[in-house]
C-alpha cells in the first residue's frame, strides 16, 4: 500500500507542476480538432499539387491528424492526385509524431528544450524520409507501392462540398445562411463540447498513465532503469528507440510514462527516442499505413524514425552533458 500512496502522490505533484500546460493543451487541441479538418488539409495539399517535402512536413507537424484516421484520409488524397513519394512519405512519417497541443503537453512534462527538440526531430524525420523516398523513387524501388489508387477528386470541387468558395468556383452561387448568428452560436457550443471531451480524455489518460509509470518505476529496482537507460550507457538511446517499436501505446499515455521513467533514472535522450519511434510505429500507425502503402514504404518510415531517434536522442543527451540547456 505504501508504494501505491507514493505513486499517487508523485502523480499529484506532477499535475501541480504542469497543470497550466495541460490546460493550454486542452484548449489548443479542442480548437484544432474543431476547426481544422482533414478535408481542409486535403484541399490545401491538392491546391499545391506540386507541394514540396518541406511543405508536406510542415502540414504534418502543425495539424492534429491522427495516424489511423484523418492522416490516412489526407495520404489517400495525396495518392489520388499522384503526388510524388517524397512529400507523401514526409507526411506519413511526421504526421503521427506531434501537433501543437502535444507540444505544450510535452513542454509541461519535460520542459521547453525537450519539447522544441522533439518538434525539430519530428520535422527532421519527415524531411529525411521524404528525401530518401525521392531518391528511392528515382531508382524505381518504390514502384507499385500504393495498395490502391482512389479516383482523383482534386481537379475541381465536388458537388457535395460544403464550402461556399468551393461552390462559387464551380459556377454555383454561394448560398449564405440567413441565420449566421445561430450558426456561430452552434460553432461555439461545439467548441465548448470539444473542450470537455478533450479535457476529460486527457486528464483520465494522464492520471492512469502517470500512476502506472510511477508505480512500475517504484516496483523496479532503480539500478535496473539507470543501468539500461541511464547516463553514460552507450546503448540507452538505441534501446529506448527499439523498445518504442512494440511497447508504445499512444502519445497521451506514453508522455507521462516516459516522464515517470525519467524520474527513476532514464535519460531524456532515451525517453525522446522511445517517443519518436513509438509514435510512428505503434500498432494503429502501422495498421493505418499498411492500408494504403506496401511494406517497402512502411520499412522506409520505420528505419527513418529509428535512425532519427537514435541520432537526435544521443545529441540531446550530449547537449545536456555540455550544459547547453
Amino acid at each position: 500500500m505504501t508504494i501505491l500512496f507514493i505513486s499517487a502522490s508523485q502523480v499529484w505533484e506532477t499535475f501541480r507542476a504542469i497543470w497550466p500546460y495541460l490546460l493550454a493543451s486542452v484548449f489548443i487541441s479542442a480548437a484544432m480538432r474543431h476547426y481544422v479538418s482533414a478535408e481542409r488539409v486535403n484541399r490545401w495539399l491538392q491546391k499545391y499539387h506540386r507541394t514540396s517535402i518541406i511543405a508536406a512536413t510542415g502540414v504534418a507537424v502543425s495539424t492534429p491528424l491522427c495516424s489511423c484516421g484523418g492522416g490516412i484520409a489526407v495520404a489517400l488524397s495525396m495518392i489520388a492526385v499522384s503526388i510524388p513519394w517524397g512529400p507523401l512519405v514526409a507526411f506519413i512519417t511526421a504526421s503521427p509524431l506531434t501537433s501543437p497541443d502535444e507540444l505544450f503537453y510535452s513542454a509541461g512534462l519535460f520542459g521547453w528544450p525537450f519539447a522544441a527538440t522533439y518538434l525539430a526531430a519530428a520535422a527532421i524525420a519527415g524531411i529525411t524520409g521524404g528525401l530518401l523516398a525521392h531518391h528511392l523513387e528515382s531508382k524505381g524501388w518504390l514502384a507499385n507501392q500504393a495498395r490502391s489508387i482512389p479516383q482523383s477528386a482534386s481537379t475541381g470541387c465536388q458537388p457535395s462540398c460544403q464550402d461556399d468558395i468551393c461552390r462559387s468556383q464551380m459556377g454555383t452561387p454561394a448560398v449564405l445562411s440567413t441565420n449566421t448568428m445561430h450558426t456561430k452560436r452552434l460553432q461555439g457550443i461545439g467548441y465548448l463540447t470539444e473542450i470537455w471531451l478533450v479535457g476529460r480524455r486527457l486528464m483520465l489518460t494522464f492520471v492512469i498513465a502517470s500512476f502506472l509509470g510511477y508505480l512500475l518505476g517504484n516496483l523496479l529496482p532503480a539500478r535496473w532503469i539507470s543501468g539500461l537507460f541511464g547516463a553514460g550507457k552507450a546503448w540507452s538511446v538505441p534501446l529506448g528507440a527499439t523498445l518504442g517499436l512494440p511497447f508504445y501505446l499512444n502519445i497521451s499515455s506514453s508522455l507521462p510514462i516516459a516522464r515517470a521513467f525519467m524520474a527513476h533514472g532514464a535519460t531524456p535522450g532515451a525517453a525522446m527516442a522511445f517517443l519518436l519511434v513509438g509514435a510512428g510505429t505503434s500498432i494503429g500507425a502501422v495498421a493505418g499505413m499498411l492500408t494504403i502503402v506496401r511494406w517497402r514504404v512502411a520499412a522506409l518510415v520505420t528505419v527513418t524514425l529509428w535512425m532519427t531517434a537514435v541520432v537526435v536522442g544521443s545529441a540531446y543527451n550530449l547537449l545536456l552533458a555540455l550544459r547547453v540547456f
